[in-house]
């Protein structure tokens, strides 16, 4: 996967992450080739950068298939919006919405139990809390599976994963997308938001079920007390981390997972971490990697074994493109996730590129 800046898309480029606005409304849908039209829409309304799955537009490589269905997706951040605004100007939502909501997120990752998770969406700076409580809500949910809840903690799971950020409707807009460093007072009020999440929860005790639960998971889903506020905390340090908002670039997910493992130490339950990580492509399908050997592509990964994947090692350190590529399963070498020294990415992995004359994303081509 190669981020682009817009004015560099070609056409024929395949897209590799959706860009969703509020509604819910996809302006790109992940998988479709980018024509001329495309590019100027996406300039007008002020999308600085787009996700392609090569550099080379002849050569059309899908995306990894995602968790859940583009509809289920659509759908979920559609009825997130509305159920936000409709908490801040009424002081209630459709709960029977939300609860459709939380169980087609389930039954999609139920029937994709095959995939592992690769790539999250795009979203908009001021849009970002809508898109965001989606991917935590599936990311939580898978977590939950794996972790073989029930059906009933899985959708109180889930529900309360895509409600854990309502109490952002009393955080200005302006301070929520704000580029610059909060004040003292800003940052108070941010601060605030589980707390208030929590309390728009419980005034709605008649409509919601599990509302004790819920809101315990509102409000400490910063907090990694309670087992579900737990899950809902892994999932949304790891959403965020990997997001683009208006004051730092999107981690790549293995930055997150260095982050989340080794920075943050004692910050999350480390059964609970071993299990999302088991699940979630450290290095996704697409990633360009510098190895001990040389510059080499990700060609697959499996579960459980997401810090060695299988490889395709394309050229030296020299970075001289070798004769014939050379497969290489990280997970039965042995020196495993040590062989991986870096990842290439964004200006350095364009630079490379053109370096090279080739786009590496061409020996992911099925033989």
């Amino acid at each position: 996967m190669l981020r682009l800046p817009v004015k560099d898309l070609q056409k024929g480029m395949i897209v590799a992450q959706s860009i969703y606005n509020h509604h819910g409304g996809s302006y790109l849908v992940r998988g479709s080739a980018i024509t001329p039209g495309y590019i100027r829409q996406l300039q007008k309304i002020g999308i600085p950068t787009v996700n392609v799955t090569s550099a080379d537009p002849s050569f059309h490589l899908l995306p990894p298939d995602d968790v859940v269905q583009e509809e289920t997706r659509v759908d979920a951040i559609r009825h997130v919006f509305d159920a936000f605004q409709s908490v801040e100007h009424e002081g209630r939502l459709d709960a029977d919405a939300m609860e459709r909501v939380s169980d087609n997120i389930l039954m999609d990752l139920i029937a994709r139990r095959e995939n592992l998770v690769q790539l999250t969406d795009i979203r908009l700076h001021d849009t970002y809390t809508f898109a965001h409580s989606v991917n935590v809500a599936i990311l939580s949910a898978m977590l939950g599976l794996h972790c073989h809840y029930t059906k009933k903690d899985l959708q109180v799971l889930t529900l309360g994963a895509l409600l854990h950020d309502l109490g952002k409707v009393d955080v200005p807009a302006e301070i929520l997308t704000k580029n610059t460093r909060l004040t003292p007072e800003e940052f108070a009020l941010i601060q605030q938001h589980p707390e208030d999440g929590a309390k728009h929860i419980h005034a709605m005790d008649h409509a919601l079920p599990q509302t004790s639960l819920l809101a315990a998971i509102a409000r400490e889903h910063h907090e990694h007390i309670d087992g579900l506020a737990k899950i809902v905390a892994i999932a949304d340090v790891y959403d965020a981390l990997t997001s683009e908002r208006p004051y730092k670039r999107a981690y790549t997910p293995n930055i997150a997972y260095n982050i989340m493992r080794n920075v943050n130490v004692g910050q999350f339950d480390e059964t609970l971490l071993d299990i999302f990580f088991n699940n979630v492509a450290i290095f996704p399908v697409g990633t360009i990697l510098k190895t001990i050997w040389g510059y080499a592509i990700v060609k697959s990964c499996a579960f459980g074994k997401t810090e060695t994947p299988v490889i395709v090692l394309f050229a030296g350190l020299d970075g001289q493109v070798l004769p014939e590529p050379i497969t290489i399963d990280l997970t039965e070498d042995p020196r495993g996730a040590h062989a991986i020294s870096m990842v290439i990415a964004d200006n350095e992995l364009r630079h490379f590129i053109h370096s090279l004359s080739l786009d590496p994303s061409q020996f992911l081509r099925e033989e």
